[in-house]
């Protein structure tokens, strides 16, 4: 059976990120591996820096070996206490590790922490016990302790692994063909509130595959947004010149009430009535009678796949208004037959999530809580909410990002093959290219 921490997610968080965005991989669990300075030591030992993490009843007491344990030899220590979230750090003189981790026969009054192990108990001198912001402790027992080895969130193997899935699913998108060709490109709809991260979006589909930071769609922060205008952007693979097998097509941003694109246009755009620079009216639908209206569209035209575009941090603030109006645009879009998903944009921004967790964002618990309340709020399947990092201040592309990037994009090129799938194989009449 796995032995597993005793950590919160978030205690681990918070000792991780303190020093320096580490990963910790337990190595010893007292109640498991037994309560040994001995047994300690030899699983310890020689395995790079180390957290040894002690568990007292309402708070948790470590020391931080930088440097590889070695058992008679002298090493720096940092000691630190978390209780709650808050970290605070103390530097002891340099020891050999067997001093501060005993099993009864070598402690020493005169040091300034030290753990019998086989007695359970932990010991404090006073000024130590203040600088961490604890009571003094004198043989004070303890429940549990785990000691962690500290290795880089993202070491040279990490890298080239994630170098690797980059370049796959580069090929996967390039080498993308709609459902029997029927369409030369599928086209994908953005949706979703002003500043919510559309056109970063498409901005930042293009950096990946121009191989430099780029912005063609117009960004801004105001409430309104900065486009009224429906875009539709393809993008040249810059290999061969060729566009690439999809469009991203961007509107203009829903609000609560009053401005914003106006609900009536979406099935418009779905059925490929709006052409390409089509200027929104939020009070004043598109009809037939407009001078840039489509009468009559081919499949290539129609939308293939939707997207709602949220920002991650304003899941907890949607306004019942937002969310009627989405749900709104769902039925519309499931009448249609349409596949949509979530896109959740500037998760880089989220308190405690490190550019390493990119690696394995679904799991990381801050996300998974921002997925469950999406699902909650507006019914998506956790599996079709996806998970991105936009480019809106680098200057430098990063492989890291690239790949939720490119693993979204994929997502929505597979669910537009359903759709496309499920039109052939009703015979549907729409199936004019």
């Amino acid at each position: 059976m796995a032995v597993r921490t005793r950590l919160t997610w978030m205690q681990e968080k918070n000792l991780q990120t303190y020093f320096g965005g580490k990963q910790f991989t337990l190595l010893y669990k007292a109640s498991v591996h037994e309560f040994s300075a001995y047994y300690l030591f030899k699983r310890c030992c020689d395995q790079g820096p180390i957290v040894v993490v002690i568990y007292k009843e309402h708070y948790v007491v470590g020391a931080y070996m930088k440097t590889s344990c070695k058992k008679e030899e002298k090493i720096p220590i940092v000691l630190f206490a978390l209780e709650e979230n808050t970290i605070s750090e103390c530097k002891i003189s340099s020891y050999v590790p067997t001093e501060l981790f005993h099993d009864g026969s070598r402690g020493r009054n005169d040091l300034e922490f030290h753990i019998n192990m086989r007695k359970q108990v932990m010991t404090l001198n006073l000024d130590t016990s203040e600088k961490l912001r604890l009571p003094h402790m004198q043989a004070s027992p303890f429940q549990e302790c785990e000691v962690f080895r500290c290795e880089d969130l993202l070491d040279r193997r990490t890298l080239e692994g994630i170098n690797e899935l980059h370049e796959s699913l580069l090929s996967a998108v390039n080498t993308y063909k709609p459902h029997k060709n029927l369409v030369p490109q599928v086209r994908i709809l953005l949706l979703g509130p002003t500043r919510a991260g559309k056109s970063s979006f498409f901005n930042s589909v293009k950096s990946v595959f121009r191989g430099h930071v780029t912005h063609q769609a117009l960004v801004g922060s105001e409430a309104t947004g900065v486009s009224d205008t429906y875009r539709t952007y393809s993008i040249k693979d810059t290999v061969d010149g060729n566009f690439l097998p999809f469009v991203l097509c961007d509107t203009m941003g829903l609000h609560e009430r009053g401005k914003g694109l106006c609900v009536d246009d979406i099935a418009y755009i779905l059925k490929g009535h709006i052409s390409d620079r089509y200027q929104f009216n939020s009070m004043k639908p598109i009809t037939p009678s407009h001078c840039n209206y489509i009468h009559y569209p081919l499949l290539k035209d129609r939308i293939h796949c939707a997207a709602f575009v949220l920002d991650v941090n304003s899941v907890k603030y949607i306004s019942h208004e937002m969310i009627a109006k989405i749900k709104a645009i769902r039925r519309q879009l499931i009448k249609c037959g349409m596949p949509h998903v979530v896109l959740l944009t500037h998760v880089d921004s989220m308190q405690l999530i490190t550019k390493g967790d990119f690696t394995d964002i679904y799991r990381c618990i801050p996300v998974k809580h921002k997925l469950e309340a999406v699902h909650k709020k507006l019914g998506f399947a956790l599996s079709d909410i996806l998970v991105v990092s936009n480019y809106t201040s680098e200057w430098e592309l990063d492989p890291i990002k690239d790949v939720l990037i490119l693993s979204a994009l994929r997502h929505m090129l597979w669910i537009s093959d359903d759709f496309l799938e499920d039109l052939t194989a009703r015979g549907n009449k729409d199936l004019v290219v």
